[in-house]
């Protein structure tokens, strides 16, 4: 199974999350057992299924919560569940997290810059561990990820987000954020704040069905080509997004085509020559948060002077012409709330006179 480094990051793309309250159904909670938000026995039990099928359920919103990383952290925070979480591995950049939810992030407490320690882990006292991705490589001495029996020894309940776990295994490409509003209903339910879950999710979805009126209706010839160019992921031999990335769908639904729509799974290295023969219409200059807008701006510069400067890309049509985006990496492929303010953004740059 392929492993993709992000950010310092191996993962490993195992499992997912899928809800079911005590009433059944599937991909949302069942609201019947009690008052939307409400955070004591109301809409509880609430069930969590995962990919591979294994079920946990909830009698009580949990207590202490841990994150894997930033992705599963700013989910919780945006749903005011903030207070709950006691430690999180790969923490958000300074100033990478908009506004308030900023500060927030560093009061939690940093259990590793990088995996989160096995030991650290199951001794921190936390009762839900919210994983992004199902099974990390603990390389550098780190200890092996905790098994799942080492997870229920410790008292820690074990969760992943669907629409990372689950999208490489899916059989079918991710082009629509449904499976990201699932994750923010489903620990909407899990931590009891259903109601702000619900307007997430309807903040989200005002936005997309816009841009779908908009720019839904084009014909796929008709709709220019992109390529997300993942500058910190090295410029030797670049990544490609691939059809089972959040980011794909991102792409599809700002009504642009992704040159490597054809490529099965979530990232795959690829050769600049295959990049080539694409020969992209936009280039987004996917750089991750430096945390600081000036920061941020240099990165970008940086990005597109290689591009402009390489003898193998300047003859690009995109480079060329100059159809450059500089959105960031974050909110286009990790799936979160921002997901749909990059399909805005990339809808207005592409099709000006339908989305503006």
């Amino acid at each position: 199974m392929r492993s993709r480094v992000w950010g310092g990051l191996s993962a490993v793309v195992l499992g997912g999350l899928m809800v079911t309250g005590c009433g059944g159904g599937t991909g949302t909670a069942d609201e019947s057992g009690g008052k939307a938000g409400q955070t004591g026995s109301g809409g509880y039990p609430v069930t969590v299924t995962d990919c591979a099928g294994a079920k946990a359920t909830f009698s009580r919103a949990p207590r202490k919560i841990v994150t894997s990383n930033a992705a599963g952290l700013e989910l919780l925070l945006r749903l005011g569940a903030g207070d709950k979480v006691i430690g999180t591995g790969f923490p958000p950049g300074r100033g990478t997290l908009p506004g308030d939810l900023n500060a927030q992030a560093r009061k939690v407490e940093v259990l590793s810059r990088t995996v989160i320690p096995k030991e650290k882990l199951l001794g921190s006292g936390a009762d839900l561990y919210v994983d992004t991705f199902a099974s990390m490589n603990m390389g550098g001495g780190m200890g092996d990820t905790p098994t799942e029996e080492e997870f229920r020894a410790a008292g820690i309940t074990h969760v992943f987000l669907r629409s990372t776990a689950c999208a490489v295994t899916g059989k079918h490409p991710v082009t629509d954020l449904s499976a990201v509003e699932a994750d923010i209903t489903t620990l909407g339910a899990v931590t009891g704040t259903r109601a702000k879950a619900a307007e997430l999710v309807a903040g989200m979805n005002r936005k997309l069905d816009a841009v779908r009126k908009a720019v839904g209706g084009t014909a796929p010839g008709a709709r220019p080509t992109y390529f997300f160019f993942d500058y910190d992921a090295g410029t030797k031999q670049p990544m490609a997004v691939c059809n089972r990335q959040i980011a794909h769908a991102v792409i599809t639904l700002a009504g642009a085509r992704n040159v490597f729509a054809d490529c099965d799974g979530d990232f795959q290295q690829v050769g600049w020559e295959d990049v080539i023969a694409r020969n992209p219409d936009w280039i987004q200059l996917g750089v991750r948060d430096r945390g600081s807008e000036a920061a941020n701006e240099k990165a970008f510069d940086e990005a597109r002077t290689w591009l402009e400067t390489n003898s193998a890309t300047k003859g690009l049509k995109a480079v060329r012409q100059g159809h450059f985006l500089r959105i960031g990496s974050e909110p286009t492929t990790i799936a979160g709330v921002r997901n749909a303010d990059t399909v805005e953004e990339i809808a207005r740059t592409l099709h000006p006179g339908k989305a503006g």
